[in-house]
């Protein structure tokens, strides 16, 4: 089981990423037009900035999954760290457990904010929201699928310092 879950959530951290360095070039080549509009051509084009929060939304969001894959979020491990092996691992568990709960509990929080900005339009664009907004549920179960495959994964048992590769 702990290989399943390792190869999956490495294959849906492959995905992620992609589609992270995707958004990424988006957000270069938008922000690169916007300076050429602004500085070059004066087209005054009034999409470029709003565009580029969008991406930037969406790749910040869906980049927190990357890091957890990786077991490269922020931690507690000042505590963690001093804890006997036996408590460090049910600590460890613990967290992950309650980090999932706070993914589930923003998941369904946020579906109900990505539906009400079906409602909402965009003034540059005069497109609805929604697609906007959606970036915090799919991010939020993302990040609850990833958590749940490492916590299967490492089981308890990845340590804060080494990850760095300082030990």
């Amino acid at each position: 089981m702990r290989e399943f879950a390792g190869l999956a959530s490495h294959r849906l951290n492959q995905v992620v990423e992609a589609v992270v360095v995707l958004l990424m070039a988006l957000l270069v080549l938008d922000v690169w037009v916007g300076v050429m509009d602004r500085y070059m051509f004066r087209w005054q084009l009034p999409w470029p900035e709003i565009m580029a929060r969008y991406l930037m939304i969406w790749m910040a969001l869906l980049a927190i999954s990357c890091g957890i894959a990786r077991r490269e979020h922020i931690g507690l491990s000042i505590v963690i760290d001093r804890l006997p092996v036996v408590l460090r691992r049910g600590a460890l568990v613990l967290c992950d457990v309650l980090a999932i709960g706070l993914f589930l509990y923003v998941l369904y929080y946020g579906i109900g904010f990505a539906m009400g900005g079906a409602t909402r339009r965009a003034m540059i664009f005069g497109m609805s929201m929604a697609p906007a907004f959606a970036a915090v549920p799919a991010a939020a179960a993302l990040c609850a699928l990833q958590l749940g495959l490492c916590m299967v994964r490492d089981g308890g048992s990845q340590s804060i310092i080494d990850q760095g590769g300082e030990v």
